[in-house]
Order: C-alpha cells, then sequence, then structure tokens
C-alpha cells in the first residue's frame, strides 16, 4: 500500500511538472529571445540618436567617442552618407540576431550579437526550472512517504488489533489515528472487543458458578448413591433411590437456573410456593453435613408461610448461606422463619465469631472472603435472590445474620401462628 501511495503521488507531481515545466519553458524561450532583440533594437537607436545630436552640433563622430558615449558592448556598424562606416566592437561570427535603425541625416545604425547569447541564457533558465522540478519531485516523494505511513500505520495497527481478538486477547486498544473511516473502524473494533470481553467474562463467570453450585448436590447425591449401593434392604434401596432422583431434579433445576441467570440475570420465573417445603428439604440434605462436624442446624419461626420466587433458586440461596455457616462459622445453625409487612424473611444465623468488619460492606462481591475459599458463593446466591425480585442481605456482622427476603402470597385472611421451633 506505501508503494502504490507513493507511485501514485509521485505520478500526479510528475504529471503536473511536465504540463506546467514544459509551458513555462517555451514562455521563457520567448522571453529571453523578444528581450534580447529588444535590447539589440534599444542599442541601435541609442547610438544612432548619439550620432544624430554630434552631426547638429558639427562635433566630430569617431569609434571611441561612440563607444565611450553609448557604452556600447556589441558589435555596431555606422554608416554616414559620404563617410567611411564606423565600426565598434568585434563582429560576432555564426547565427545573429540584428537591431537596426536610421537617422535623421541618413546614417544607418545596425547592432549585432551572437544568437548562443541567447541560447545560454535560456540553458540556465533551463536549469533553474530543471532544479525546482526536482526539488519539487523530493518534496513530493517525501511527503508521500509520510503520507502513506500516516495511513499504512495504522492499518496496520488495525490489523494486529483484529488479530489480538481473533487470538483470544478481546482488551480494547483504544488508539485513534486522526483519520474519520480509520477511527470508526477503530470504533468497531473496541466495540466488538468489549462484546467479546463481556462474553468471555460471562462465560468464565457461569463456569465458576456452576463448578460452585454443582459441587455440594454432586457430592450429596454421591453420598446418596453410595448408600443405594451398600443398602441391603429394598425399602432402604428405594428410599435412598427416591431421594436421589429429587436430587437429580434439583441439579437440573440449577443447571437451567445459572444458564438463565448468564442469558439474563433479569430474567426470572417466580411462582408462588410452599416455603416450609424448600427449607425442610434442606435441613435433610444438610443434617448429616452437619452430623458429621458435630454441629445442629434447626428451623425455628412462623409456618405455612408461601412466598413468590424459583423454588429451586432459594434452594440455592439457603444452601448457600447453610454452606457458609458450616465452612466459616460455629456452634448451631438456625433458620428463623417470619413476616415483615408483605415479605417474607428467611434468617440464617450461627455461633460463629461473624463477619470481619473489615468485609461487611463487600461480603457479597465476588472473590471476597474471609478465609481461602473462592468468594462465590454468596454473589451467586444474591444474583439468584435479585433474578426473581427477592433481596439477600447481612443484618448482622456479630453474630452473623443473613437475611433473604422474598414476597409473600396471602391466601385469604389468615391469623398469624405462634412461632414454634422445628427440629
Amino acid at each position: 500500500m506505501r508503494r502504490r501511495l507513493i507511485n501514485s503521488t509521485l505520478a500526479v507531481v510528475l504529471v503536473v511538472i511536465a504540463v506546467f515545466g514544459v509551458s513555462l519553458v517555451i514562455v521563457e524561450t520567448r522571453t529571453i529571445s523578444s528581450s534580447a532583440q529588444e535590447s539589440v533594437d534599444s542599442e541601435a537607436l541609442r547610438i544612432v540618436s548619439i550620432v544624430d545630436s554630434r552631426l547638429i552640433g558639427g562635433e566630430p563622430v569617431n569609434p571611441d567617442i561612440l563607444a565611450d558615449q553609448s557604452g556600447a558592448k556589441r558589435w555596431a556598424r555606422i554608416s554616414i552618407p559620404g563617410r567611411t562606416p564606423i565600426e565598434i566592437g568585434t563582429r560576432p561570427g555564426g547565427d545573429v540576431i540584428r537591431g537596426l535603425a536610421e537617422g535623421e541625416r541618413g546614417e544607418t545604425v545596425i547592432v549585432e550579437e551572437a544568437r548562443s547569447v541567447i541560447t545560454d541564457e535560456v540553458a540556465r533558465t533551463l536549469m533553474i526550472i530543471a532544479t525546482v522540478a526536482l526539488l519539487c519531485v523530493v518534496a513530493a516523494v517525501l511527503l508521500a512517504v509520510r503520507q502513506a505511513n500516516k495511513l499504512a500505520s495504522p492499518l496496520t495497527d488495525l490489523a494486529e488489533t483484529a488479530e489480538r481478538l481473533g487470538s483470544g486477547d478481546p482488551r480494547p486498544r483504544h488508539r485513534r489515528y486522526g483519520v474519520p473511516e480509520l477511527d470508526r473502524v477503530a470504533d468497531v473494533l473496541d466495540a466488538s472487543a468489549e462484546r467479546i470481553a463481556r462474553m468471555l467474562t460471562a462465560e468464565r463467570r457461569l463456569a465458576a458458578d456452576a463448578s460452585h453450585q454443582l459441587r455440594t448436590p454432586l457430592t450429596a447425591l454421591s453420598m446418596r448413591l453410595e448408600e443405594v449401593a451398600l443398602a441391603d434392604d429394598l425399602d432402604t434401596v428405594k428410599e435412598e433411590a427416591t431421594i436421589a432422583l429429587t436430587q437429580v431434579e434439583r441439579l437440573t433445576d440449577v443447571v437451567e437456573r445459572l444458564l438463565t441467570n448468564a442469558r439474563d440475570p433479569r430474567t426470572g420465573s417466580a411462582v408462588a410456593f410452599d416455603l416450609d417445603e424448600v427449607i425442610k428439604q434442606q435441613l435433610e440434605e444438610w443434617r448429616p453435613a452437619y452430623r458429621s462436624a458435630g454441629r445442629a442446624i434447626v428451623h425455628s419461626g412462623k409456618q405455612g408461610m408461601r412466598a413468590v420466587g424459583t423454588p429451586g433458586a432459594v434452594a440455592q440461596v439457603l444452601a448457600a448461606l447453610i454452606e457458609n455457616s458450616l465452612m466459616h462459622g460455629g456452634g448451631t445453625v438456625a433458620l428463623r422463619t417470619r413476616v415483615t409487612g408483605n415479605q417474607s424473611v428467611i434468617e440464617v444465623t450461627d455461633e460463629g465469631p461473624g463477619v470481619p468488619a473489615d468485609l461487611g460492606a463487600r461480603i457479597f462481591e465476588r472473590a471476597v472472603s474471609g478465609r481461602s475459599s473462592t468468594g462465590i458463593g454468596l454473589a451467586v446466591a444474591r444474583d439468584l435472590a435479585e433474578a426473581d425480585g427477592g433481596r439477600l442481605e447481612l443484618l448482622q456482622q456479630q453474630p452473623p445474620v443473613f437475611a433473604l427476603f422474598l414476597s409473600r402470597e396471602v391466601r385469604g385472611r389468615t391469623e398469624p401462628e405462634a412461632e414454634r421451633p422445628v427440629r
């Protein structure tokens, strides 16, 4: 591309120089010739006027006086009637230009100059024009190279950017080149890079979320299958297999939920459901893990509540809170249900040291963890809660109290039931 730009610019400059240069040479040649002829004619007139004035005054006319008074530098011949012709200077040979003038007393003056003088002057003029043309060509080449670099370098840079995008490096470069068309291409590439970066981030986030959210259900399912393999009683096998199938359905729901949030976090599938069933299922799933750790998990509070949300998502949020208490908390973990206004609230608390003061405001951010965990669980839990119009908050840091707020469905007019512990 650089070579094409340089060649095209140089071709335009050469055409312009050829057109205007030839015209200038013709004009200058004619001007020099005309000027030389006028100079010879002028000198002849000057000499004849001097001769006239001296003849009228009766003064002598000789070559020295005429040469001194006229300042003639060319050959001149003065013919006066009745006298011998007078010559001034040396007569040129070859081709000459001639000037002729006649006086009032019949005298004739002829002035000649070698045409080679005009040729030399024309040659000098041509040399000057050629030098200027050469300087113009050099300047045009330099400007063409500069302009070619100015246009080709951005294209090379844009090609490198496109290659980087193709190789998996979606960082936008935000470079602009002062050329509207190239800047438009750069804008499009940067926008594409940002979209690719968002897509890659979403894919990585989905992979991390799926790994985190499926880890515990898969472990529980594995334990159920081991119990099925070791059980001898047919009724026990059926019971464990039924529970395993339920867990498989929950895993399917988890995967669908993660994919839905990955496509559009605002998309929810909220329905009215029995909150007690979800809490009961979570208690049954996590009791073995807590029993193995020498800890307990209990439920208290209002019963018979119905909430609006996605049961699978609510189960995942509770699982994240319960797992968080198992890993980072201590003592008994308590799930407490209550009603506030038009919302159903599930609080999860434990007897551990609580959330450090420096993490309180950032506990739901990704990669933020009080220990060496991934820091993903609470962030995913908040996203799941907000997808169906709920919210997840940290009400208290020490001891820790996490609260899940869900829209409440009220069926008819019922009096609040007395809160009673359930184990």
